[in-house]
C-alpha cells in the first residue's frame, strides 16, 4: 500500500511540474496562436465524431450496470449533436477578445508614475469534474485562451470519454506552439490521486470543482489549494401578482423541464397569492404531462389536489431531476426571504410587468445571477455571451457566476516611470 502511495504522489508531482512548465511556455504566446490550437481542436473533435461517440458508449453501458438514473446517464451522454456543440464551443472561445496582457486600468500619479493594471493567466488550474465529458473541452478552451495550462480529473463514470477527448485536444496541440502539457487528463481513476494534487500548492494556483455538494465538499476539505466552491444549485422563479401569466408559463415549464439535471434548472417555484388560483392549476397540469411530481405547500395542495405535501427538506434540495417544489407566498418580500433561507446563491428569477419591483428583485436578491422575464436556464457561460464557461462560482471570491475568460485571470500592478525615486 506504501508503494501504491508513493506512486500517486509522483504521479500527481509530475503532472503538476508539467503543467508549470507549460503554463511558463503558454503565457507568452500571442491570441493567433492560442487560437490557430483552439481551432484545430475543433476540426479533430468533429472529424473524431465517432469514434468519441463509440468511446462514450462504453461510459454509458457501464453506467447502465451499476443502475445509474436517468439523470446521471442524460449528463454522461455524447452524441453527434453533443460533440458538434463542443467544437463549436471552442470556436466560440477562439472568436473571443484574448484577455492576456489588455490594461484595464491606468491612472498617473502627481509625480508622473504612470501605474496600471494589466490582466495576467493564473497560472495552472485543476478541474476536477463528474459525469459531463463536454467539461473537457469547454476547460481546456477556456484555461488555454487564458493563457492558464489545467490538469483535468474527470469522474470514472466518464473515464473513457475523458481520455477520448484529452487525447484529440493533445494532438491538435501537438501540431501548434500551445504546448501538449497545457492539457493533461488523468489517467489514473484512483480518488486517492486527487487528494495528492490537492497538496501541490506549489504547482497549482487555483482548484475548480464541478459536480453534486459532496464532491465539493470533499475537495475544499482536502485542498491546500484555493479553491472556487459551488455546493448546489437551488434555483427559484418567483411569479409575481404583476406577472404575464402568459410568459411566466412559458419562463417556468423552460426552466424545470428543458433540462432538469443541470444546476441552473429551477428547483422551487414561488407564486404570489393574488394570481395562484389562476397560474398554478393548469401550470401544474403542463407539469404533471410533462413527467414532473410537484411537491406542494398547504396552499398549492388545497389548490391542486392530490399532489405530495412539501417537506422541510424539500425546500432546500437540488433535485436535478423532474421534480418541483411549490410554495405560494404572500408577496415579493416572503419570496426574498424564502430564497435567503433556502437558497444557494446560484440563481433566481422574477416574472413580472412591474418595473420597480423588477428593480427591486435585482437590488436585493444576492444571487450569482438574477434573471427579469427570463428562464434560471440562462445562467451558463456560453448564453450570457463568455463563449462557454469553466464553471459557476456561488462564493464571491475570486468570481461571481459564471467563470469565462475574463474570470480566470488576474491583474498585476504595471508602473512607468521617467527617473522618479521615492523620497
Amino acid at each position: 500500500m506504501a508503494t501504491s502511495n508513493q506512486n500517486l504522489k509522483q504521479e500527481a508531482l509530475r503532472l503538476g511540474k508539467q503543467a508549470k512548465i507549460a503554463a511558463r511556455q503558454l503565457a507568452p504566446l500571442s491570441a493567433a496562436e492560442k487560437n490557430r490550437a483552439l481551432l484545430l481542436m475543433a476540426e479533430k473533435l468533429e472529424a473524431k465524431r465517432a469514434f468519441l461517440v463509440e468511446e462514450n458508449q462504453k461510459d454509458l453501458e457501464c453506467a447502465k450496470t451499476n443502475g445509474a438514473s436517468s439523470a446521471v446517464l442524460d449528463r454522461i451522454a455524447l452524441n453527434p449533436g453533443r460533440v458538434q456543440a463542443m467544437a463549436q464551443g471552442l470556436r466560440d472561445v477562439a472568436a473571443l477578445a484574448d484577455p492576456v496582457r489588455e490594461v484595464v486600468k491606468m491612472w498617473r500619479r502627481p509625480n508622473g508614475l504612470q501605474v496600471g493594471r494589466m490582466r495576467i493567466p493564473l497560472g495552472v488550474i485543476g478541474i476536477i469534474y463528474e459525469a459531463r465529458p463536454n467539461v473537457t473541452a469547454d476547460a481546456a478552451a477556456l484555461c488555454l485562451k487564458s493563457g492558464n495550462a489545467v490538469i483535468l480529473r474527470g469522474g470514472s463514470e466518464a473515464h473513457h470519454s475523458n481520455q477520448a477527448i484529452g487525447a484529440v485536444l493533445r494532438e491538435a496541440c501537438a501540431e501548434t506552439r500551445v504546448p501538449q502539457d497545457a492539457v493533461q487528463v488523468v489517467q489514473i481513476k484512483d480518488h486517492a490521486l486527487v487528494t495528492e494534487l490537492l497538496q501541490l500548492e506549489e504547482y497549482i494556483d487555483l482548484i475548480i470543482p464541478r459536480g453534486g455538494e459532496d464532491l465539493i465538499r470533499a475537495v475544499v476539505a482536502s485542498s491546500k489549494i484555493p479553491v472556487i466552491k459551488h455546493y448546489k444549485g437551488v434555483c427559484h422563479v418567483y411569479v409575481d401578482a404583476d406577472a404575464s401569466l402568459e410568459m411566466a408559463e412559458r419562463i417556468c415549464f423552460n426552466a424545470k423541464v428543458q433540462r432538469p439535471s443541470v444546476c441552473n434548472a429551477m428547483e422551487t417555484l414561488l407564486v404570489h397569492e393574488a394570481v395562484a388560483a389562476k397560474f398554478l392549476p393548469a401550470m401544474i397540469a403542463k407539469y404533471q404531462t410533462a413527467g414532473v411530481e410537484i411537491r406542494g405547500c398547504e396552499s398549492t395542495c388545497k389548490l391542486v389536489p392530490g399532489l405530495k405535501p412539501a417537506s422541510e427538506e424539500d425546500w432546500s434540495t437540488e433535485y436535478l431531476d423532474l421534480i418541483l417544489a411549490v410554495r405560494v407566498v404572500k408577496n415579493m418580500d416572503e419570496a426574498i426571504g424564502h430564497i435567503e433561507r433556502y437558497g444557494s446563491a446560484h440563481t433566481e428569477s422574477i416574472v413580472t410587468t412591474n418595473y420597480q419591483k423588477s428593480r427591486e428583485f435585482v437590488d436585493r436578491v444576492n444571487s450569482s445571477a438574477v434573471m427579469v422575464n427570463a428562464s434560471t436556464r440562462f445562467n451558463d457561460g456560453g448564453e450570457l455571451g463568455l463563449g462557454a464557461e469553466i464553471g459557476i462560482s456561488t462564493s464571491k471570491i475570486h468570481a461571481f457566476g459564471p467563470m469565462g475568460l475574463e474570470e480566470l485571470t488576474t491583474t498585476k500592478f504595471i508602473v512607468f516611470g521617467d527617473g522618479q525615486v521615492r523620497e
